[in-house]
């Protein structure tokens, strides 16, 4: 049989399903990079583009599509041989559909830390906007951004993130003058600004927080712009300019000394984030105890940022 690697095409799988290099690889064990090389192994023996980049997020073409479709019922029909159903019942499957910065900066040390305290969970990630209809797509637990989306389900409000002037320490010892003189000193091209997407009517920007922060206007014109807030701490951390960054997407990057704040004005943002955790799904162990795990990490990162 003309067959392509298996580990390539398990990489191409797991991607396919989560929407997500980061989450394939956070699932096979791997780096995002080696994911994204294993597909491009997979692209050339292929001969198939599978992948498109749409707004910094990855979606199938129609040959990927296809190729999917097999690829999923194939890898499914191995795991069927190699571990029989009765056994792979017994383990609880959670789906998780997550909006795309907290997927990729904070639900996956979470689940880590939930499977290593509460035993043998499978989840199945898919990263989406909001809203999501949480019956027609399956989904038990649903992280999202303002819990007005849902008021059928049953929801817990995490709490309102705030915004701030994120940077690198790389870039404060190349930029002396932003050390001294905050974000006055930041020249407007080393800005990094996000793009929220349509879905936000009031954008959390430069020109909200100079307003709140008291200094004058920004002029963004000449800024770097990408369509993810995720991506955009990403270009903050590794030295691109200085991102209005959400304090609990970047926590991490806090945390470890990746990132500093160049103010300490903080702009909160419109809405709360919320666990939403459908109703027939709170009535299963597993995803009950999961929304409690969740809810509490939760917590107790938002007291320590």
């Amino acid at each position: 049989m003309n067959l392509p690697p298996l580990t390539a095409l398990r990489a191409f799988e797991a991607a396919a399903r989560t929407g997500s290099f980061v989450l394939a690889g956070a699932e096979i064990g791997v780096s995002a990079a080696a994911i994204s090389q294993h597909i491009r192994k997979l692209e050339a023996v292929l001969g198939k583009q599978l992948f498109v980049r749409l707004n910094n997020r990855i979606v199938l073409t129609d040959a990927g599509q296809l190729i999917f479709e097999g690829a999923h019922a194939g890898l499914t029909l191995i795991a069927e041989a190699i571990e029989p159903r009765p056994a792979r019942m017994r383990r609880a499957r959670v789906v998780i559909s997550c909006i795309e910065s907290v997927a990729e900066k904070w639900l996956v040390p979470a689940l880590a830390g939930f499977t290593a305290a509460q035993g043998d969970v499978r989840f199945e990630i898919r990263v989406e906007p909001d809203p999501v209809d949480l019956d027609a797509r399956g989904v038990d637990l649903r992280l999202g951004y303002d819990p007005a989306h849902y008021p059928q389900a049953e929801r817990r409000v995490l709490g309102h993130d705030v915004v701030l002037p994120l940077c690198s320490p790389d870039y404060l010892a190349r930029r002396d003058g932003a050390r001294a003189g905050g974000i006055a000193a930041v020249p407007p091209e080393d800005l990094i600004d996000i793009d929220w997407g349509p879905s936000f009517g009031s954008r959390p920007g430069w020109a909200a927080w100079c307003a709140a922060a008291g200094v004058a206007p920004i002029d963004v014109a000449g800024a770097s712009r990408v369509a993810s807030s995720a991506l955009a701490i990403d270009l903050a951390r590794a030295g691109l300019g200085v991102v209005l960054g959400q304090r609990m997407v970047a926590a991490a990057d806090l945390a470890a000394g990746r990132l500093v704040a160049l103010s300490d004005c903080v702009l909160p943002l419109r809405h709360a984030y919320c666990l939403v955790l459908a109703r027939p799904a709170a009535q299963r162990p597993a995803a009950a105890a999961l929304a409690d795990w969740l809810a509490a990490r939760w917590g107790e990162q938002a007291v320590s940022a």
